[in-house]
């Protein structure tokens, strides 16, 4: 999870409340990921929230390490699924070469752009040589164009797709797949969404 604040402070204020909004079933571009994954590959999820995702991947029999900056939503993915997520911050992601895959869903997009490029540094360093990644981010528009806050008060990057491209290509990443998709989050803005499938140069 980012590390700002009040993005950490309004998950924790309404874990128990926002694990139950969401559907139940996975995310709907976690199964392509996975696909794409040797049988019994080690996952390292970022920001596992309510756990759903990190159900998912266990399900298939995957390593899992799933972590989330918010201790509330680490106790609530515990809880429902028993994952044996960890508390843990993405500055703090130390690992070297220990993941074949790291899955960050709607969870990057609350790192601040200038934070972004070392926050995609840990992650290129704690994948194996030709590890996956995948993450996706809301978009900026015309009356939405730069980062801020969001109606949450969270932290929101909102890039575009160029920025973000270029961004993953600097940190070592190729694009295997991108995907831009219309979504309306927690806040209830509808905005477009980027989805990038990457590998480790």
């Amino acid at each position: 999870m980012s590390t700002d604040p009040a993005t950490i402070r309004y998950y924790q204020e309404n874990a128990p409340h926002y694990v139950l909004s969401f559907a139940q079933g996975p995310s709907r571009h976690l199964d392509a990921f996975l696909d794409r994954l040797e049988p019994g590959a080690r996952i390292m999820e970022l920001g596992c929230g309510g756990g759903r995702d990190s159900a998912h991947i266990a399900r298939r029999g995957f390593g899992l390490d799933a972590t989330d900056g918010t201790p509330g939503m680490v106790r609530k993915a515990n809880e429902r699924f028993d994952v044996g997520a960890r508390v843990m911050l993405f500055d703090n992601l130390d690992a070297r070469e220990q993941y074949d895959a790291v899955w960050a869903h709607a969870c990057l997009l609350h790192v601040g752009r200038a934070d972004l490029p070392g926050v995609l540094a840990r992650i290129h360093r704690a994948l194996r040589p030709g590890g996956w990644h995948f993450a996706n981010y809301k978009l900026g528009d015309a009356d939405h164009p730069d980062e801020g806050r969001d109606p949450l008060g969270r932290l929101t990057n909102l890039p575009d797709e160029a920025w973000l491209e270029d961004t993953y290509r600097k940190a070592g990443f190729a694009i295997a797949a991108t995907e831009r998709y219309p979504g309306k989050g927690a806040d209830g803005v509808q905005r477009d969404w980027y989805a990038l499938t990457l590998r480790k140069e």
